[in-house]
């Protein structure tokens, strides 16, 4: 039996912790294209929560979708398996990404591998190793989304990464309660969260999403949805490399090619 690769996280999880990642991942074109939509929860902590979530959440797009839920701690395996269901399973492993031995025999491999608050404790230096480990356990055409929340979930950002590298980067906040986007400073993925400092693509772009939003705070009397959106539009405007439209802005998401954000070599 191959020993699982990584280190054992706090465990923290929670109701709809990951629903903005999870709402990503059911629009994302690698789950929705996919040949076999199998979807892999990678450290999902001490219940299973966040792999039941992801699969019902994924099912109203892709019936068929399966979610196979791994952990390095057997401990919470066990106590996962307790609460499997047709289309949820649990495996013991880690950044090798193991499936089930009936998947493995299968030649089987996920479309999309969600690897949330999993990187946070490492060392920046052990990302890049990280994401190559997991990519290469991918379909061709899969993706895995990288990234960390807050223990609510309303301040949340990742890194989409495929075969080819990192290729963007989001950040995605609950608008309702937003004081200040550059809340996301606290969350970002471990590729990023050291390298917000003067002289960074990062900071750069965090600080002119915090200007836009100060600058556009006569608008919140309307609502803080339309605050955001010319914030979004405004950073568009200025010449940063914005995806996407005003349907997914309208979600409190802001996304750009990788390259805008990328640390300085």
């Amino acid at each position: 039996m191959r020993m699982p690769i990584g280190q054992v996280t706090r465990g923290t999880t929670g109701t709809n912790r990951l629903r903005r990642v999870d709402r990503w991942i059911a629009s994302h074109p690698a789950f929705r294209r996919a040949v076999d939509p199998l979807v892999v929860d990678l450290g999902y902590g001490a219940s299973a929560t966040t792999s039941l979530e992801l699969h019902q959440r994924l099912a109203r797009v892709r019936p068929d979708v399966e979610v196979v839920g791994i952990e390095i701690e057997p401990s919470r395996v066990a106590l996962a398996s307790l609460s499997a269901i047709p289309g949820v399973s649990f495996v013991l492993g880690g950044f090798e990404v193991p499936l089930p031995p009936s998947d493995e025999r299968a030649g089987r491999r996920p479309a999309v591998i969600r690897a949330l608050n999993v990187l946070r404790q490492y060392d920046e230096s052990a990302v890049a190793d990280a994401w190559a480990r997991m990519v290469d356990r991918l379909a061709p055409g899969g993706v895995l989304v990288e990234g960390t929340c807050n223990e609510v979930g309303r301040v949340a950002s990742w890194i989409d990464v495929t075969a080819d590298g990192p290729q963007t980067f989001t950040a995605s906040l609950r608008l309702a309660s937003l004081e200040s986007p550059s809340i996301v400073a606290e969350r970002l993925p471990k590729a990023l969260i050291h390298r917000n400092v003067e002289g960074e693509r990062i900071h750069a772009f965090l600080g002119d999403l915090e200007r836009h939003w100060r600058y556009n705070a006569g608008l919140a009397v309307y609502s803080p949805v339309q605050r955001w959106v010319a914030t979004v539009s405004a950073l568009r405007d200025e010449g940063w490399p914005i995806l996407h439209g005003r349907s997914r802005w309208r979600l409190g998401e802001v996304t750009v090619p990788w390259a805008a954000v990328a640390p300085l070599p």
